[in-house]
């Protein structure tokens, strides 16, 4: 068992990098125009915030392989073509970009509208009472359900591999298919995941003491 997953290692090495590649675009790319349509739901006027938060219901109600699968193979129908790197990207953008509109929205929504009445009181200008009063709360609100998040668009990637994508999941496959021992490989595989997840917990534990100095 301890052999073929050494022997395996190499060949794993491309996969896990591309892993990594589509995580971090996802997660990165979701964040912003997330906070964006986020802070639309919240602050936005009527119009804005239904079509972000129609937008944010209706994508977090399709489960992420069938969204993969409507992008690669729907949107061909209308002309809209993707490589599978950049279907997969996109498909997972769009549905974690609907979890942080909703991580934003709570974790503004949490704060008492006490605290945006007395920034304004005090003659802090909207920008100012959104960066200095409300979002040092909201950040506290914010960060473990987004870290959560995170951590399933990390286990999200794995199914790209059914888009031909050669991430992680792919490449222990190939290696299966030249070894015939599958379960060194999946115990592997689930050891590299966990370890992305449980350094992304750690992370998550160590920004929430960082911003624990916000009390109510």
């Amino acid at each position: 068992m301890i052999a073929a997953m050494i022997y395996a290692l190499p060949f794993l090495l491309k996969g896990f990098v591309t892993s990594l590649e589509v995580s971090a675009i996802v997660v990165a790319t979701s964040l912003i125009i997330g906070a964006f349509m986020g802070l639309g739901v919240a602050f936005g006027p009527t119009p804005i915030r239904l079509i972000c938060r129609l937008f944010s219901d209706f994508v977090r109600g399709i489960p992420i392989l069938v969204l993969l699968f409507i992008v690669f193979y729907g949107l061909p129908i209308i002309g809209l073509n993707f490589s599978p790197f950049l279907a997969a990207i996109f498909a997972l953008s769009v549905f974690k970009t609907a979890q942080v509109i909703e991580n934003v929205r709570g974790s503004i929504g949490s704060i008492s509208r006490g605290q945006m009445d007395a920034a304004k009181a005090i003659g802090l200008n909207f920008p100012a009472r959104l960066l200095y009063v409300i979002a040092p709360q909201a950040m506290r609100r914010f960060l473990p359900p987004w870290i959560n998040g995170v951590t399933d668009a990390v286990k999200g990637s794995a199914l790209v591999s059914l888009l031909g994508v050669n991430d992680l999941m792919n490449s222990i496959q190939q290696v299966i298919g030249r070894t015939y021992d599958p379960l060194p490989l999946y115990i592997l595989g689930a050891a590299i995941y966990f370890l992305i997840n449980y350094g992304l917990s750690s992370l998550s534990r160590s920004l929430e003491r960082r911003f624990a100095y916000i009390r109510e």
